[in-house]
């Protein structure tokens, strides 16, 4: 089965309360519960994680190189500055889809800029929980044309 690993950063606990303007109604609850429901279509599992703290998340990413065929990630904040994040995803070679909610690019100027993005196959910001269901979809895909099914 392919699985997934799903990394959502700092602050993402809170979507679907704080700024919907931004990043929506959704919670990040029912977000999962799309993935979720849209992996099972597909053939494969998502492991759906979230936390505030830098080095649960390097911890995470370190441990996806074991069993997991992609990575989805929402580095939130972290995006912008965390090198040690942006290491580990290298470190880890295991293919990963930076994802955001909003469009980065049409927010702060500070927000435009992603040390992850340099080393992910691709980014995917702007259209709210669909980004994710993209992302997903893009990696079971190459999964299987791999050969990682």
């Amino acid at each position: 089965m392919i699985m997934i690993m799903v990394i959502n950063g700092p602050n993402l606990n809170l979507t679907g309360e704080r700024e919907t303007h931004l990043y929506g109604n959704a919670t990040l609850n029912e977000i999962k519960e799309m993935l979720e429901e849209r992996a099972e279509k597909l053939g494969a599992k998502v492991d759906f994680r979230q936390s505030n703290h830098e080095g649960v998340l390097i911890d995470w990413v370190q441990e996806s190189r074991e069993g997991f065929q992609g990575v989805i990630i929402n580095p939130g904040a972290l995006t912008h500055y965390s090198y040690a994040l942006r290491d580990a995803l290298v470190a880890a070679s295991t293919p990963v889809i930076e994802v955001h909610l909003s469009n980065i690019h049409a927010r702060e100027e500070w927000r435009s800029r992603s040390v992850i993005s340099p080393v992910c196959l691709g980014v995917i910001c702007g259209l709210g929980p669909q980004g994710y269901l993209l992302a997903l979809e893009a990696l079971v895909k190459m999964s299987v044309v791999e050969g990682g099914a």
